[in-house]
């Protein structure tokens, strides 16, 4: 299965100055920034799109469903097309796709039309898709071999930290400008009139975006990246032969671990607003659940900071078994308390989140060797699992949005099945086996 290539941090880049190599990280960095921020402002688009178009909570995560099946069609035609342009440009035309995208936004909000938002929405995802499976492993080679982890964990908190700010931005530009977003809870419906005035709030924020992106795409393709060479090269086709995926127990459980993972991350950003608005629970507009989204996702950051430190002494595995506990406990008080309880453990699941899926991700390729590859394509695809957020909208049309955040727990349920016994390394293939 062609995936995308991950490097060995073994594998060194070609020489050259350590200060071209800065260089290119700190522009690195702001794609990292560009599609963590992106990605999360989908957690104030959804509330805004849900009382424009009037939609139920299953038609509502159907939207993020969208974005997320772009992983698993994109990802593989991503791999194909670095292969045949490299890095640098699919990196360009990965910002430019997104571009696209949010410009596609604008008919899309005049209209208003539901469907345009939702292939608007998977134009950027897609762009996104190809600016991961590019970036990620341009970011382990450039520099030294024996500082990638520290790059890579770099580079994850400038897209923590757009996450961070994109509740902010979207608060402001889209929720604090419409009859919806700053509505007290359970104010009437919204006429034919205010429903078209909300729905062109998203035409300024995403003619911004795609002004930057494209900003962007201009700067990276003029910039003078440093040549990887050999170093981005996969593994020879002899290395991996005799070898199978399928008998790591570690990469197996891995796989549904990320898939499941997903659903319950997106969950949580997606129906955030939502919940915490209710009188029961916060009494909040939708604005104002917003500065509270950003808390949120500004713990996943802290988190991962934290857990960046910790794991140098913890083992990753007794690390991802805390955080899953943590995680388990605090969703079971958000789904059966009320008031301020509820919503600050909602909150406070973010800081449980943060290192969940770089961890699981690192047990899952681990003892990989020449497979490293392709597992973690499968791993990369997994992320495809968001789109099942959808099924927590169903049990929150059918059951209640409160009761959907049963559905969390048992995710996080099987992360700690998955920390104390699926990640256990069943078969480790020797790293010098691997020719270049």
């Amino acid at each position: 299965m062609a995936g995308p290539m991950q490097i060995p941090v073994g594998q060194s880049a070609s020489a050259g100055p350590a200060q071209s190599y800065r260089a290119a990280l700190t522009l690195l960095a702001s794609l990292f920034f560009m599609w963590g921020f992106i990605t999360v402002i989908n957690g104030t688009l959804l509330p805004h799109l849900r009382s424009v178009f009037d939609l139920s909570y299953t038609q509502t995560t159907l939207i993020e469903s969208v974005w997320f099946i772009a992983y698993f069609f994109a990802s593989i035609p991503s791999a194909k097309l670095i292969e045949r342009v490299g890095y640098q440009k699919s990196m360009v035309y990965g910002l430019a796709l997104m571009a696209v995208g949010a410009l596609i936004m604008v008919p899309s909000a005049r209209l208003p039309s539901y469907e345009l938002t939702l292939f608007a929405l998977f134009v950027i995802a897609s762009g996104i898709t190809l600016l991961q499976v590019a970036a990620n492993p341009y970011v382990a080679v450039v520099g030294k071999p024996e500082t990638a982890s520290s790059r890579l964990n770099l580079v994850q908190a400038f897209n923590s930290a757009g996450a961070t700010l994109a509740p902010l931005f979207g608060g402001y530009l889209i929720l604090g400008r419409t009859t919806s977003g700053t509505a007290a809870a359970g104010a009437a419906a919204l006429t034919p009139a205010e429903r078209l005035a909300d729905a062109q709030s998203v035409v300024l924020p995403y003619v911004i975006v795609a002004i930057v992106l494209a900003v962007l795409a201009v700067v990276i393709a003029r910039f003078p990246l440093p040549a990887m060479g050999a170093a981005t090269q996969r593994s020879a086709k002899e290395d991996r032969q005799g070898h199978s995926l399928w008998k790591h127990r570690n990469l197996v459980f891995g796989i549904p671990a990320i898939f499941i993972y997903l659903i319950a991350e997106i969950g949580v950003g997606n129906l955030f607003i939502n919940f915490v608005s209710q009188p029961d629970i916060g009494n909040l507009t939708h604005q104002q659940a917003s500065n509270y989204l950003f808390l949120l996702w500004g713990g996943m950051m802290v988190g991962r900071l934290v857990g960046a430190f910790v794991m140098q002494k913890v083992d990753a595995g007794h690390a991802l078994a805390f955080a899953s506990i943590g995680a388990t406990i605090v969703m079971l008080i958000a789904a059966t308390t009320t008031g301020h309880v509820a919503m600050w453990a909602l909150i406070s699941v973010g800081l449980f989140h943060s290192i969940m899926f770089p961890t699981i991700f690192t047990l899952g390729i681990k003892g990989l060797g020449p497979l490293t590859e392709e597992g973690s394509g499968l791993l990369i695809m997994a992320i495809a699992g968001g789109a099942l957020v959808l099924v927590q909208g169903w049990l929150a049309d059918t059951y209640g949005l409160q009761a959907s955040f049963f559905l969390t727990a048992a995710c996080e349920l099987y992360v700690l099945f998955y920390a104390l016994w699926g990640s256990k390394v069943t078969a480790v293939i020797p790293e010098q086996s691997v020719a270049r």
